[in-house]
């Protein structure tokens, strides 16, 4: 499989700020663009991880098959999440590309 998926969203349980407020006080930066490297890290970590379990299981090193499963769903669900949000900013930048002024 060429994509590279990290396992679960157990990064973005909670990390992700809520609130304007939140975004202005993170100490990585502030503003959308610092927001959304935040995310994409988290996704390349899960990816990153599942990918060890993989290669783990798969060397004998383990025997949790079904942690290894988990870890690949939620890479999968947070590469997909991405992937959407992804479609829908570039969505509103051609709406607003659009527009006339």
């Amino acid at each position: 499989m060429s994509n590279t998926i990290t396992p679960g969203l157990g990064g973005f349980g909670g990390t992700l700020p809520t609130s304007p407020t939140e975004i202005g006080s993170s100490g990585k930066g502030s503003g959308f663009g610092a927001t959304l490297r935040t995310a994409i890290n988290q996704v390349n970590e899960l990816s990153q991880d599942s990918q060890e379990q993989v290669t783990g299981l798969l060397q004998g090193d383990r025997q949790d098959l079904h942690n290894v499963m988990i870890a690949v769903e939620k890479a999968d669900i947070a590469f997909q999440l991405m992937m959407q949000v992804r479609n829908k900013i570039v969505n509103a930048y051609e709406e607003v590309s659009k527009m006339q002024f």
